[in-house]
């Protein structure tokens, strides 16, 4: 059972700057949230882009954006993304406050 409602669509997008070469980092951020949600995400895209950005968007609303908060860890993507798909979700021991 999942926290989605039949015919309801969410969708992630990751947008990264070719020209700084962060498709790594925004392919891994992509998998660690397609692991975390695979029930819950209906879409996961990876959008190049320049000029620095890389920006999280969750339904076309930006969660994450760089420029403004620097580089984000995926616990906070993850808590991010798991407010808007899945309220009330567990994410686990990623979710435990650092020691």
């Amino acid at each position: 059972m999942t926290d989605t409602h039949e015919g309801e669509t969410h969708r992630v997008q990751i947008e990264y700057c070719t020209q700084c070469r962060w498709l790594p980092r925004a392919a891994w951020l992509a998998q660690e949230l397609l692991t975390t949600f695979e029930t819950e995400l209906t879409e996961l895209a990876l959008k190049p882009g320049k000029g620095g950005v890389f920006v999280v968007r969750v339904n076309d609303e930006v969660v994450w954006d760089r420029r403004e908060q620097g580089f984000p860890e995926p616990t906070a993507v993850k808590r991010l993304v798991r407010d808007r798909v899945a309220p009330g979700k567990p994410l686990g021991h990623s979710e435990r406050p650092a020691e």
